[in-house]
């Protein structure tokens, strides 16, 4: 019976190699091909398979590039907009949602998942098809409004359950005290909603930034988003002046998904201090 439950509790305890060695393959395949662009990004000489010491050279080219350039300040202007549009209304309506308790609610809800699920090639040649059909030309606008109204499903989707969490005798207390219900939604509901909002408006920013199909059908000729414009330039050959450009926005987007993962966490333990200390 001991050696009996010896091989068994050995049995379980044993790794599972061929899980882990699918695992490795499969992030191998994965960052594999980033990895290669990010080093030939640094290739001193202007090759794309012989890497000949390391270089700044691309990274220069590319901040001395006028169309480029363009092109960044145009997905940061577009990612600011779509980021702070979203969040006014994405917070109004995940608001709404939690606090109907009748049928078109919770029908507003299911909705609201759609845009989640359906492929974004699908709403991208919708919207284009939307505006070229009232006549409104292709421009920084229309994709301003392509991309909020794809994000404000996000931003519901990850507000909807911090608000559901939320204690409502809080906000009822706020108005027993005197406060009415505009003042206790912004001295009491949203100030305990921050961790979650900037989370979400940091990961919105970082998904219109990086985004490609949706700004490819709704913006004009010129200037493009820079996603669309590394697609047009990399149909003539790949320059190495573009894997500076991708390892950039590869740093960025990284930095924006650890930022937007920190700060619920950042704020909710600066939160327990302040308790602590009595502020």
């Amino acid at each position: 019976m001991k050696l009996r439950r010896s091989s068994g509790r050995r049995g379980a305890d044993r790794r599972p190699r061929f899980a882990i060695a699918v695992t490795a393959l499969f992030f191998v395949l994965l960052y594999l091909p980033v990895g290669v662009v990010t080093l030939f990004s640094f290739n001193a000489q202007k090759s794309l398979t012989v890497l000949d010491g390391f270089s700044l050279r691309w990274y220069r080219e590319f901040f001395h590039d006028d169309v480029l350039i363009g092109s960044l300040g145009m997905s940061l202007q577009v990612s600011l907009v779509a980021m702070v549009g979203s969040l006014v209304l994405g917070v109004t309506l995940a608001l709404g949602l939690v606090r109907a308790r009748s049928r078109l609610g919770s029908l507003a809800g299911l909705v609201m998942l759609v845009p989640l699920i359906t492929p974004e090639i699908v709403t991208g040649v919708a919207a284009m098809m939307l505006f070229k059909g009232l006549g409104i030309t292709l421009s920084t606008t229309t994709v301003m409004l392509a991309e909020i109204t794809f994000s404000i499903s996000y931003v519901t989707v990850i507000l909807r359950s911090r608000i559901a969490a939320l204690n409502p005798e809080v906000e009822e207390a706020a108005m027993d005290l005197g406060a009415t219900r505009r003042q206790a939604l912004f001295l009491v509901t949203l100030p305990a909603l921050l961790p979650s909002i900037l989370a979400s408006a940091v990961l919105i920013f970082a998904l219109v930034f990086d985004d490609f199909v949706l700004a490819y059908f709704t913006t004009g000729v010129d200037p493009q988003p820079l996603s669309v414009r590394i697609y047009s330039a990399i149909r003539f050959g790949v320059q190495p002046t573009i894997n500076a450009v991708g390892t950039l926005m590869l740093a960025g987007s990284v930095a924006l998904i650890v930022l937007a993962l920190a700060i619920p966490r950042l704020m909710g333990r600066r939160g327990g201090l302040d308790l602590l200390s009595g502020k």
